[in-house]
């Protein structure tokens, strides 16, 4: 007689009825269970007690229906991502495909991504390879850079900005040969700041009184200021109406041979990195928001966005209103257009929860505040809030992983990368660093005029 051959499916259809005998799972089948290889599936690591059975993660489930990676600082996070990203890239080797062109967007704020991947393509202000101009901003991005919603906004500043905008806009339209009747205060069509201005000096000088002009020149003002500051050089340079610029500025995220864009956000001055990550966010949602549907099923993004806590807090805070709402809109919405997200936060418990709760998978590794704990133990299903108690115990890269992604829920331990793979998100050493000389009056100089001058160092230069 032949073996009876079992299949495993996830869930219960037959309860166990009292005084029935308990047998221990041996090893063997714990690696039958866990261990299968089926479909489109990246080993993450192996699980924890289990005789080293492989852990593998359902790809379309961990990137199509978004992933929350969450964990205190030195538990291995920063780590857990990069051997993700890494299976993901290392899949079409490993399956001989004929191609293989994952497209991955790190949005990177500690610039600690680059050394874990050599070949990525790097965004930065620093060197002036990342490029989010004022034309690429809708109305609110608009609003919000000229504006702000922490003082009170008149609802004449809005129009002013929103009746500019829309003239420049058209203006620029007809010099690009498009349809300027079908232009509107969002079309991405990039003007000259120039005659931006010249549409708020008009509008200002039709009314006679000047005490009514106080609006006019507040906005006024407020671009004269972001022109002159060197770090908002990235976003402020002026169209020089020579051409569409479009297709170059899109590209940077979604071309190229790169397979990996990192976004460097470090350099980004804090008040407009809100605005920012959302233009990011919402120009990828809106590549794949007006693709056809041939086109998004080839062409998917996975979005990761790297200390998330910051840029969608949980909080009313008005700089990153922008921001919830474009990620906010991805999180909800962006599965049916193939654009994935992948939250990374130390701080769960102050990630705006709307965009948390979407997310359908969670690898979760060592939390130690109890809050950031109870938190996650709210946005898990019922029967795995229990697991929750055994995450101020977890080792290093050790982590619970739940959702529809793994086969089981399970703890599991992230595969380890040799350090040239690893992000550089390593403490300083005091030991180590306490043995070189103190700073002598030549670097305190040249440190001195970076600060000044708001130009940081670059690495390696």
């Amino acid at each position: 007689m032949g073996r009876t051959q079992f299949d495993f499916e996830r869930g219960v259809s037959n309860f166990p009825l009292p005084q029935q005998i308990v047998y221990l799972t041996p090893k063997s089948e714990l690696r039958f269970v866990y261990g299968q290889n089926q479909g489109p599936t990246i080993q993450i690591g192996e699980h924890v007690g289990s005789g080293g059975a492989p852990c593998y993660a359902d790809m379309n489930e961990l990137l199509g229906k978004h992933t929350a990676v969450l964990g205190s600082t030195g538990s291995g996070k920063s780590g857990s991502v990069a051997a993700i990203l890494h299976a993901i890239l290392e899949r079409g080797r490993e399956e001989e495909y004929a191609k293989w062109n994952p497209c991955i967007v790190i949005l990177d704020p500690h610039n600690e991504y680059g050394e874990a991947f050599p070949d990525h393509k790097r965004l930065s202000t620093d060197e002036g390879t990342l490029k989010l101009p004022y034309w690429l901003f809708n109305l609110q991005e608009t609003t919000d850079l000229l504006i702000g919603k922490t003082e009170f906004v008149a609802t004449s500043q809005s129009n002013i900005v929103k009746t500019a905008l829309l003239n420049a806009r058209t203006a620029a339209a007809e010099d690009l040969g498009l349809d300027s009747k079908l232009v509107t205060v969002d079309s991405a069509i990039p003007y000259s700041i120039d005659v931006f201005i010249s549409e708020i000096e008009k509008q200002r000088d039709a009314i006679s009184a000047k005490s009514k002009h106080e609006p006019f020149n507040s906005v006024l003002q407020k671009l004269e200021i972001l022109q002159r500051d060197s770090r908002m050089h990235f976003m402020m340079k002026s169209w020089d109406e020579s051409g569409d610029p479009f297709s170059e500025i899109i590209s940077q995220f979604l071309g190229d041979d790169e397979h990996v864009k990192i976004v460097d956000l470090s350099g980004v001055p804090n008040e407009v990195a809100g605005v920012a990550s959302a233009v990011i966010a919402r120009t990828l949602f809106s590549v794949k928001l007006w693709q056809t549907p041939e086109e998004r099923e080839q062409t998917p993004i996975l979005l990761v966005c790297e200390e998330a806590h910051r840029y969608v807090p949980n909080r009313g805070e008005a700089q990153y209103e922008a921001a919830q709402e474009a990620i906010r809109r991805l999180a909800k919405e962006g599965r049916k257009y193939g654009i994935g997200l992948m939250l990374i936060s130390q701080r769960p418990s102050e990630v705006e929860s709307t965009v948390l709760s979407q997310c359908n998978s969670w690898i979760v590794l060592r939390i130690a505040n109890d809050a950031d704990r109870e938190h996650v133990r709210s946005i898990l299903p019922d029967s795995l809030a229990g697991l929750t108690r055994v995450l101020s115990g977890l080792r290093r890269r050790e982590a619970v992983f739940v959702g529809q992604a793994t086969t089981l829920p399970s703890r599991i331990l992230i595969r380890d990368l040799p350090p040239e793979k690893l992000p550089r998100s390593h403490d300083i050493d005091f030991n180590e660093g306490w043995q070189h000389d103190p700073l002598d009056d030549a670097l305190l100089e040249a440190i001195g005029n970076r600060w000044r001058l708001q130009k940081r160092q670059i690495s390696g230069k």
